[in-house]
């Protein structure tokens, strides 16, 4: 997997290559590009990029003085699509919704489309379902504890957390992305402290409201896309955010969960594909 370093750390990413559109496809806490993966059979014609950023999955640590806040992750976000030169993005996130921040930072001139998936918007930085790792990050060695319970079948497909995260029939496939998501921060203690920076790295609900407010200057094309079953993202955050960007849409999935490009890859492929083509 080729990696770029940055002044922040080492960032590994896939890209498919060739001259199609540039989709830059995102995750969540603590995932990795795998999450597409289902997708990206119909994603023919695009070019796919998928950055591992360091949300705790992450198998490289970042520099021990890296800003791992949702704004500093934000930020290393902008310094990867500088690095790769990339231009006309349509940048997806999924789960994460830390991407906007971008916005607040006047650094969007690559990006030429933003697609937001079932993700963090306004004051649901994060979840209600993860705010107890934010507790525990500012004790580590309770954070640390904590972790250890993701060891257990059980509690990764716990419904009230990671669980309900996908309604995916084919669960046993999904546990096995969760148990991989964890593993790097369950066995690395480096990869551990940029966990436990970022958990411990969201503002409070007063500041995040006034960066959402901020955000509001973003006139390129926005999609938003909300999945009907989900217990992380509010449903209502789908129809506010499709009114709150200028120039945006809003599509609802059926038969999905959080994690649209794993509960329904093909219809997720096919709206990307409408919004950028």
């Amino acid at each position: 997997m080729p990696s770029v370093q940055l002044s922040a750390g080492p960032i590994d990413y896939e890209d498919t290559g060739g001259d199609g559109p540039v989709l830059v496809l995102l995750h969540g806490v603590p995932m990795d590009g795998r999450l597409w993966r289902r997708a990206l059979p119909y994603l023919g014609g695009f070019r796919v990029i998928r950055p591992t950023l360091p949300l705790g999955g992450h198998r490289k640590p970042m520099n021990p003085d890296a800003d791992l806040s949702q704004v500093g992750v934000a930020n290393i976000l902008g310094d990867f699509l500088d690095a790769l030169d990339l231009h006309d993005v349509t940048l997806v996130l999924n789960d994460w919704g830390g991407g906007q921040f971008l916005i607040n930072e006047d650094r969007t001139d690559r990006i030429a489309r933003l697609a937001l998936v079932a993700c963090e918007a306004f004051d649901n930085y994060p979840p209600k379902a993860a705010k107890p790792l934010a507790v525990l990050s500012k004790v580590p060695p309770l954070f640390t504890a904590g972790l250890q319970l993701f060891r257990m079948a059980s509690f990764r497909q716990a419904r009230w957390g990671y669980g309900g995260m996908s309604v995916d029939k084919d669960y046993h496939l999904y546990d096995d992305l969760v148990h991989g998501w964890f593993a790097p921060a369950l066995t690395d203690k480096a990869i551990r402290r940029d966990f436990i920076k970022f958990a411990g790295g969201a503002p409070g609900r007063d500041e995040l409201l006034e960066l959402a407010e901020g955000q509001r200057k973003f006139t390129k094309p926005v999609l938003v896309v909300w999945a009907d079953q989900d217990t992380l993202m509010p449903a209502e955050h789908g129809p506010r955010l499709a009114g709150h960007y200028p120039d945006a849409r809003l599509e609802i999935v059926k038969d999905s969960a959080t994690l649209v490009p794993i509960d329904q890859p093909e219809v997720l492929a096919g709206l990307l594909r409408a919004f950028v083509v």
